[in-house]
C-alpha cells in the first residue's frame, strides 16, 4: 500500500522550509523590538482548558476539536489555537507574581489543530505566531498591540492592510446587551438555526457570528453593544482610536463584529489584506483583542490581557517571490576519490570556523562536481587532486569573477574567513 499525509496536512520540504524560516526569523526580529519573549506550550492539553477558555457554544469546542482520552483515561485535546495553552502556562507558573515585570509579554509559534474542511491558506494542522500581554488594563497597550501587528505583517511584505475595530464592552455593558439581544432574538426563535437555538440560550452573542444565512438576515436588525457600552466602556474604546489615530493607523469601526471566542472583551479587532495573492478582495489574516476575564477563568488571579494571533500558511502567501537566495560559501571538489579524506578534513575545519560547505559523497566525475557547486550558488569552490594532496595545498576558484589561486591548506583549515573576506570585497 501507499502511504499518505492526513488529509489536512502538509509536508514541508527542503527549499520551502527555508521560507518558513525566513517568516519566523523576521516575526522574531520585530517582536523583540517590542520585548516579547517566547513561551513554548505543550501541543495538547486538558481538554477543560478549551473548553473553558473557548465557550461550550463554539464552533472550535462543539465541531473542531480534536480530542482524545488516553491511556489514563483523561480527555486531552490538540490545541486549536494558542491563547489558552499560554494562559493556563501563565497561571501554572505564577508569572503574575511580583517577580515578573508587567506586562508580561510572550509570543507563541507552532501547530494548531482543527478538524475543518481544508482550504487554500487554512489546512487541520496549520499554524500560527501568536502574542499575548497580560498584567495591564491601558488602552495604550492595545493601541501598541495593533501597531505590533501592522509591523509584522509589513515586515512579511503586506501592502494593502485594513484595520478593523470594535469593542465588547465591560461586563456592565455585556449584561445590558444580553438582555436587549435576548429581548430581540426571542420573537425569531423557532426560525434561527439549531446551532443559535442553543446559543441563545447559553450565549446570544454567538448567534451574531453564524454562519446560516436566514440567521445572518435576522441578526441585520438586531441592536449594536456601541448603544449598550457603560461610560467607562466608552472611554476605554475612545482612548484606542485615539492613540491609533495618534499613530497614524487608519482604522474602521466595525459594530457588526465578535469575536468567535467566549474571554473577549473591551477591544477587538481584525486586520485584513487586500494583496493580490488572496485572490481580489480583502482576506482576514490576523484577529485579536483584549480578554480580561480569561486568567480567572483557568484559575488565576483577576488579570487583564490582551493579544493576536495570524496564520503562518497565509504569511507565507505574502512571502511568495520574496525568498532571500541562498549563497554557498564553498563547495569542495575532489578529483578522485584519493582526495575524499583531505577534502572531508577541509570541510570540518571550515565548518567549525562557522561556514557552510558541501562537497562530493557519490565519485563523481570532476564536471559534475562543478555543477553541484553551481546549483548549490557556492561563491568558491575548492578543488583537490593527486598534485595539491602531494604538496599541501588546494585550489581555490572564486566562482563570481573566476579567477583562481593556489593556496596552502593550513590557510583553509586556520583562516578560511580571509579567503571568503577576500571574495566578498572582490
Amino acid at each position: 500500500m501507499s502511504y499518505q499525509r492526513p488529509k489536512g496536512t502538509a509536508d514541508i520540504l527542503p527549499g520551502q522550509s527555508e521560507l518558513w524560516q525566513q517568516v519566523e526569523a523576521t516575526a522574531r526580529d520585530i517582536l523583540t523590538r517590542y520585548r516579547y519573549q517566547e513561551i513554548r506550550t505543550p501541543l495538547f492539553e486538558n481538554v477543560e482548558v478549551f473548553s473553558r477558555s473557548a465557550g461550550d457554544t463554539s464552533d472550535i469546542v462543539t465541531k473542531e476539536m480534536y480530542v482524545f482520552d488516553d491511556k489514563g483515561g483523561r480527555t486531552m485535546a490538540l490545541r486549536p489555537e494558542g491563547t489558552a495553552g499560554v494562559v493556563r502556562a501563565y497561571v501554572e507558573n505564577k508569572l503574575y507574581g511580583p517577580e515578573h515585570a508587567k506586562p508580561v509579554k510572550v509570543f507563541y509559534m507552532g501547530s494548531m489543530f482543527r478538524y475543518e474542511r481544508p482550504q487554500s491558506g487554512r489546512q487541520r494542522e496549520f499554524h500560527q505566531i501568536g502574542v499575548e500581554a497580560f498584567g495591564s488594563e491601558s488602552p495604550v497597550l492595545d493601541a501598541e498591540v495593533i501597531s505590533l501587528a501592522k509591523d509584522l505583517l509589513e515586515s512579511m511584505g503586506a501592502t494593502k492592510l485594513r484595520f478593523a475595530i470594535n469593542t465588547l464592552g465591560d461586563p456592565d455593558s455585556r449584561a445590558a446587551y444580553h438582555k436587549a439581544l435576548i429581548d430581540f432574538l426571542t420573537p425569531f426563535k423557532d426560525e434561527l438555526s439549531e446551532d443559535s437555538k442553543i446559543r441563545l440560550e447559553k450565549n446570544p452573542l454567538r448567534v451574531l457570528d453564524s454562519k446560516d444565512k436566514h440567521d445572518q438576515e435576522i441578526v441585520a436588525n438586531a441592536p449594536k453593544i456601541l448603544d449598550y457600552l457603560t461610560p467607562e466602556a466608552q472611554a476605554h474604546f475612545d482612548a484606542v482610536k485615539a492613540n491609533l489615530e495618534n499613530l497614524g493607523i487608519e482604522y474602521v469601526v466595525d459594530p457588526d463584529m465578535v469575536r468567535g471566542l467566549d474571554y473577549y472583551n473591551h477591544t477587538i479587532f481584525e486586520v485584513m489584506s487586500g494583496d493580490p495573492v488572496f485572490g481580489g478582495g480583502y482576506t482576514t489574516i490576523l484577529g485579536g483583542g483584549r480578554y480580561n476575564g480569561l486568567v480567572e477563568e483557568l484559575g488565576g488571579p483577576e488579570t487583564p490581557g490582551v493579544g493576536f494571533g495570524m496564520g503562518v500558511e497565509r504569511l507565507m502567501l505574502l512571502m511568495q517571490g520574496k525568498q532571500k537566495p541562498s549563497v554557498l560559501p564553498a563547495y569542495i571538489v575532489s578529483i578522485d576519490e584519493s582526495s575524499a579524506p583531505t577534502a572531508l578534513k577541509l570541510a570540518t575545519a571550515i565548518r567549525k570556523q562557522g561556514y557552510a560547505v558541501d562537497m562530493d559523497y557519490l565519485g563523481r566525475k570532476a564536471k559534475a562536481q562543478f555543477k553541484s557547486a553551481n546549483k548549490a550558488g557556492a561563491r568558491l569552490v575548492l578543488t583537490l587532486g593527486e598534485s595539491e594532496i602531494a604538496d599541501g595545498t588546494v585550489q581555490v576558484k572564486d566562482m563570481a569573477t573566476g579567477e583562481q589561486q593556489t593556496v596552502d591548506q593550513k590557510v583553509v583549515i586556520e583562516n578560511f574567513a580571509s579567503l571568503y573576506k577576500e571574495t566578498l570585497e572582490d
